[in-house]
Formats: C-alpha cells, structure tokens, sequence
C-alpha cells in the first residue's frame, strides 16, 4: 500500500478527525507506516514531507493540492509540527505559496486566511539525529486564532503582499512580519516562477511561501498545553 492507494475516507465531523487523531498519539511514524503497509525512509532528504502524508492518509485529508484546507468538508486544515522533546517548535510552518501575480481581492479573500481560520496541529516529537520513523506523534490540537492574533496575522499578510503587488519582492526579507513570513521555497535555483519587478518587467524568480514562525506556534502550543 502506498500513500497514495492508501488513503482513508474523509472524516464526517470534527469528532471523528479528533478521535482518528487520537487513535495515533503516542505512537511513532513507523509504527504508523507499518499499519498503512507504507515504507519508511532512513532519511528525508528527498522524502521532505513524509510524514505529514502519512498523517493526512490515516486521517482521511481529501485536498490534495487543491487550494483548499486539508479536510474542505471540516474547514479544517492539517499542520505537522516537528518539536524537540521539550516541546519547542523546531522550525518555521509552510501554510501555503505565495501568489506573485496577485489577483484582486483582501485579506479575507486569500489562500492563507482560508488555511489557517481551523486548524489540527499534529505535534511530532523529534529526538536530535533520530531517523523519520523514530519522530513520535502527539497529542492533537484543534485551534483557530483569536481576534488579536488574527488582526496580527492580517497585519503581516497586508505590509507583505503590498510589497509583492508592487514588485518588490526581492527586497523582503524573512525578518518582516510579526507572526507570517515570506520565505523563498524553492529546494534549488532552477525552480523559478514567473513574477514581474517594480518597473512592471516580467521576471523569473525563486517560488515563494508563506510561513509562520516558530515563536507563534510556540505560543500556540504553550497556551493549549500549559
């Protein structure tokens, strides 16, 4: 079986994504991989994101990669979090590409508002230099931001995309933005997207992606847990 022929029908409610969830803590990505029949790899080198398909196929997340939260039926989006055995978030959270030649339209109206209104963290337990497979599922966690962290998340997304609008992208630096970032996403530098520059000129560029930093998922976790 692999992540593909392996996938789960979508949960019907929020219960039940919860208890499919559950049903998983504690145990590691292998022994997870061993109950879908899929293979573990020694590294994740060329596997980036191994374990949050695994995850989205015992889950039941029927997106794929359409510009959509994981679970549209739910509203609910899936976001592993690699932590290390304290808790603290190991690095930053995609949530989704960055749209170079925006199409009109607010705050409200774009890909990382709809992403991240719900959202079912999966904490991954992470030992320093342990292999994929020993990364140990947590508990976890349904959340949607408050009114405060939405107003901050609004603010990043309005001062960043303002300077995409106006062809300045290659003057954003992955220091802006209180909560959400943008950061090139590309592996290499042969992937390059078309963009255009301040003077309106078509260009080629890295793809870019909007992240959120590790402090706002760290207090994320520490409100929940503590």
């Amino acid at each position: 079986m692999t992540l593909e022929t392996g996938h789960r029908s979508a949960p019907a409610s929020e219960q039940e994504l919860l208890q499919r969830a559950a049903a998983v803590a504690g145990q590691s990505l292998a022994e997870l991989a061993a109950m879908l029949a899929v293979q573990t790899p020694a590294d994740l080198d060329h596997n980036k994101g191994w374990g949050g398909q695994l995850l989205e196929t015992w889950l039941g997340a029927s997106a794929g990669s359409q510009p959509t939260p994981d679970f549209p039926e739910l509203g609910i989006e899936l976001k592993t979090l690699p932590v290390d055995t304290a808790g603290r978030p190991l690095e930053s959270t995609y949530v989704c590409t960055v749209d170079l030649q925006p199409a009109p339209g607010g705050w409200h109206d774009s890909l990382v508002w709809l992403k991240l209104q719900k959202v079912l963290w999966l904490p991954l337990v992470t030992a320093k230099n342990a292999p994929p497979g020993e990364r140990r599922i947590g508990s976890a966690l349904l959340w949607s931001p408050t009114a405060e962290q939405a107003d901050i998340l609004q603010q990043d997304w309005e001062e960043l995309m303002e300077l995409v609008s106006a062809g300045e992208l290659e003057h954003i630096s992955s220091r802006q933005g209180q909560y959400l970032q943008i950061r090139p996403k590309a592996a290499n530098s042969r992937a390059l997207t078309r963009s255009f520059d301040s003077d309106g000129n078509a260009s080629l560029t890295l793809p870019r992606g909007f992240y959120l930093r590790p402090a706002f998922t760290r207090q994320i976790l520490q409100h929940h847990f503590h």
